[in-house]
C-alpha cells in the first residue's frame, strides 16, 4: 500500500529544509542561512501519530544557469504539484507576503490539491500577528510554526494528515509476487517490461521520461502469477522534467513500497551513476528483495573479461546490497530475458523464508563460539538467545545484556553466518536487539 506524498514548497530561504528536518526527525537536508543552499531534492519517510507518509524537500531546485527566481519557483511548485497528495506551502513571517509567494499561490491554486500554509519564523508569541497577512493567499487558516524551535509542527501535521487520501487496500492474492521495475530514466525499464510480457503493453520511446505513471500489469508463468509495477521515467512536462532526473526517485519510492522484489535496472552503455546508488539505497532500506538487471548488454563490445569487470564494478559501488544477484540481459534482442522471472520467484521465496527458532539458536551459538563478541571498555556483549519475528525481509530479534555493546562489524559477522547456513539470496536480513 503506497504512502501519501507530502511536498514542501516555497521560495528560497523561508526555512523549507529546517522544517523538513524537523518533520523527518533527523538532520537530512543541508541547512545554511543562504538562499538556495539545498543542493539536492530530498525524500524521506516520516510519520505522525498513526500516519506514515513520504515527504519531499524541494528547496533550491537549480534548473537554470540564469538566476530567474520566479521561474525556478514556478518549476519547483509544478514538480511538487505533479507528485504530491498534499502540499505544505512555507512562507516567512519576518519577510511578510511577497510577490513570489503570490506567484506560487497562483500555481498551487490551479492544481486543486490540498495546500496547507505554514508561516515560518514565528519564534515568539508576539510575532503571531504576522500570520494574518497570509489569509490573502486563499488557502484557509495559516499555521504559525518555528522551524528553529520546533513549535507549531504538531498543528501543522494534524492539518496535513486531514487531507491525506483514503488508503485503498490492494486486492492481490498472497501468493502473487509483485515486482517493481526501478532505475534512472532511459535505462530501458519499459522495454524490459514489454520483453517480459512478450507484447507491447507499455509505451516505449527513446525519450527519457515518457511513461506517464506507474502501471500494474499481471502475467502468469509456469503457474505463478506476477504483477509488474512499471515506474519508467517521470511524467513528461516540458523541459522541466528533462532537467530533473533525480525526481524519478520518488516514482521509484512509491513502487518499492508496494512490491516484494525490485528489479534494479542498470544501463550497460552508461555504466553506474550516483543516482543508481540512491535508488537502490531506498529499496535496501525498505527491506525489499532485489535483483540487479544490467540492460542493453547487447550494445557494448565485449571480451572474456567484460562480464567479470562489470560484476566487480557493481559489487564495489553497491556494497550495501552485496546479497543481490546480477543478471545481464538485453530487452531489445530478448537475450537472457527468460532468466528474470525464475530468479524473481527464487528471491521472493528467500525473502519469505522462516527459520525454526531451535535451528536459529544452534546457528547463533556456533557463531558465538567460533568468534566471541569483542569487549568494549571492559564489557562484553552477551547474546542469550534469538528468534525470527518476521519475514519480507527476514527479521531476527537477539536478546542481549546491553544493545549498546553490539558493534556493527559483529552484527555484519552474524548476518554473514546466517547467509552461510541459509541461502537468503536477494534479500536483506534485519537484526533487532532487545535487552534481556
Amino acid at each position: 500500500m503506497a504512502k501519501p506524498v507530502v511536498a514542501i514548497v516555497g521560495r528560497p530561504n523561508v526555512g523549507k529544509s529546517t522544517i523538513f528536518n524537523r518533520i523527518v526527525g533527523k538532520r537530512v537536508s543541508i541547512v545554511e542561512d543562504t538562499p538556495g543552499v539545498t543542493r539536492d531534492r530530498l525524500y524521506s519517510s516520516a510519520e505522525w501519530l498513526d500516519h506514515e507518509f513520504n515527504i519531499i524537500d524541494t528547496g533550491g531546485i537549480e534548473l537554470d544557469d540564469d538566476d530567474q527566481l520566479l521561474k525556478q519557483v514556478r518549476q519547483q511548485a509544478e514538480l511538487a504539484i505533479d507528485e504530491a497528495h498534499v502540499i505544505i506551502f512555507i512562507v516567512d513571517a519576518k519577510a511578510g507576503l511577497t510577490p513570489a509567494d503570490e506567484e506560487i499561490a497562483r500555481i498551487l491554486y490551479k492544481s486543486q490539491k490540498p495546500v496547507v500554509v505554514a508561516v515560518n519564523k514565528v519564534d515568539h508569541p508576539k510575532q503571531r500577528d504576522a500570520v494574518y497577512d497570509f489569509y490573502a493567499l486563499g488557502f484557509g487558516e495559516p499555521v504559525p510554526v518555528s522551524g528553529v524551535h520546533g513549535t507549531g509542527l504538531g498543528d501543522l501535521l494534524d492539518k496535513v494528515a486531514e487531507s491525506f487520501p483514503e488508503q485503498e487496500e490492494e486486492d492481490y492474492d498472497d501468493d502473487v509476487i509483485r515486482i517493481a521495475v526501478i532505475g534512472r530514466p532511459n535505462v530501458g525499464k519499459s522495454s524490459l517490461v514489454n520483453a517480459l510480457l512478450g507484447e507491447e503493453r507499455v509505451i516505449v520511446s527513446d525519450v527519457a521520461g515518457t511513461t506517464r505513471d506507474a502501471i500494474d500489469t499481471m502475467l502468469e508463468r509456469d503457474g505463478q502469477t506476477f504483477v509488474l509495477i512499471d515506474t519508467a521515467g517521470m511524467r513528461k512536462r516540458g523541459k522541466v522534467y528533462e532537467k530533473t532526473e533525480k525526481y524519478s526517485v520518488l516514482r521509484a519510492l512509491r513502487a518499492i513500497e508496494r512490491c516484494d522484489v525490485v528489479l534494479m535496472v542498470l544501463n550497460a552503455e552508461e555504466g553506474i551513476r550516483e543516482q543508481d546508488k540512491r535508488i537502490a539505497g531506498y529499496a535496501h532500506e525498505a527491506g525489499r528483495g532485489m535483483i540487479f538487471v544490467v540492460n542493453k548488454w547487447d550494445a557494448i563490445e565485449k571480451d572474456e573479461r567484460t562480464h567479470t569487470l562489470f560484476t566487480r564494478q557493481i559489487r564495489d559501488h553497491f556494497q550495501f546490497v552485496d546479497y543481490a544477484p546480477i543478471l545481464f540481459v538485453s530487452a531489445k534482442t530478448k537475450q537472457r530475458i527468460h532468466t528474470i522471472l525464475p530468479k524473481v520467484k527464487a528471491v521472493a521465496e528467500q525473502h519469505a523464508l522462516r527459520i525454526p527458532t531451535h535451528v536459529f539458536n544452534d546457528l547463533l551459538m556456533d557463531a558465538i563460539t567460533l568468534n566471541p563478541p569483542p569487549t568494549d571498555k571492559g564489557r562484553r556483549l552477551k547474546i542469550k538467545y534469538g528468534t525470527q519475528v518476521s519475514v519480507k525481509p527476514p527479521t531476527f530479534v537477539l536478546f542481549v545484556n546491553d544493545p549498546e555493546l553490539m558493534h556493527f562489524s559483529y552484527e555484519r559477522y552474524l548476518i554473514n553466518k546466517i547467509r552461510e547456513a541459509f541461502p537468503y539470496e536477494g534479500t536483506p536480513i534485519r537484526l533487532l536487539l532487545r535487552k534481556k
